[in-house]
């Protein structure tokens, strides 16, 4: 089956709380995510930028920083990866700071009930984002798009896409984590939140880890993933603005990629919290677009 993909950039930083992450999808581009893709054989349109408000670079207000504008981020980025998805392509969103999982991940959630697809989400990430106003360090959103796309937050952000929550717990996966406000760890763990921390990763290894992570996807599985370059251990990738040491390794990364990739069920995707002004040379923006190519099927020898 042909693959279509849409690459819909969405430059803004409004939710982080260092500058940066808004030049994230032209670093991408500048990496040649469009050519590298299309050399695989796959159909690549770039349908540009969503547009967006200003940072106004405030203090938190009731534990949220910037909310209205956070809001209208991501209902932009709703309309958009739905619009995708209805004319049957993949999403492929170039962030931009990790709030943005909110309005990427709704418009995914929205589509799987349009279809009734049960939906799969995978985050690679450091941080668990599961935080809400009340438990926040920062009132900064992009610690807590798992919050709220589970339904914990201000009406103007649980209810994009028209149902709240827009998933429940059981449906996501979060792999590599390693970094978890105290709050927020006993949040997660009453909300029974599947996470494979990287302790996990270093008793059972990457591959254990993703069989089980992938344990329960079956053909009518929409898998989506959002993938925090944050994820790698910033000796592989720094130009991120919250580096967390002991990550996945450049090859651990590539297997479990590669793993998500042999399920042939990957029907969404975010890249996230790229900051090209904490960069060196553009390396980051490098190794996510390889990293991408394998989720799209790259492998060293034919299987």
């Amino acid at each position: 089956m042909s693959v279509y993909i849409a690459l819909i950039g969405a430059p803004t930083d409004i939710g982080a709380g260092s500058r940066g992450a808004s030049m994230g999808p032209e670093a991408l581009r500048v990496a040649g995510i469009q050519d590298i893709l299309r050399s695989h054989g796959l159909t690549v349109t770039d349908r540009g930028n969503v547009i967006g408000p200003a940072n106004p670079w405030l203090p938190p207000v009731d534990g949220y920083r910037h909310l209205n504008e956070v809001a209208a981020w991501n209902t932009a980025v709703h309309e958009a990866v739905y619009a995708a998805l209805c004319a049957r392509e993949l999403p492929l969103l170039m962030g931009g700071d990790h709030c943005l999982g909110i309005g990427s991940i709704s418009a995914v959630a929205r589509h799987c009930r349009d279809k009734g697809k049960k939906l799969l989400v995978l985050w690679l990430d450091a941080h668990a984002d599961f935080n809400t106003s009340a438990l926040t360090p920062t009132g900064n959103v992009h610690g807590m798009p798992v919050a709220v796309l589970c339904g914990h937050g201000p009406a103007e952000l649980t209810r994009i896409g028209g149902t709240t929550p827009a998933m429940e717990p059981g449906m996501i996966r979060q792999i590599g984590i390693r970094s978890v406000d105290a709050g927020e760890k006993r949040f997660a763990r009453d909300s029974e939140l599947q996470i494979f921390d990287m302790r996990y990763i270093d008793e059972m290894g990457m591959k254990r880890t993703m069989e089980a992570a992938l344990a329960d996807v079956g053909s009518d599985t929409h898998l989506h993933v959002s993938f925090d370059v944050d994820f790698l251990d910033p000796s592989v990738a720094p130009g991120v603005g919250t580096t967390i040491r002991g990550g996945p390794t450049y090859r651990e990364a590539q297997l479990c990629m590669e793993m998500i990739a042999d399920t042939g069920l990957l029907g969404s995707l975010d890249i996230m919290e790229l900051n090209p002004a904490l960069d060196v040379r553009n390396q980051t923006a490098e190794v996510a677009v390889d990293l991408v190519e394998s989720l799209f099927g790259k492998s060293t020898l034919m299987r």
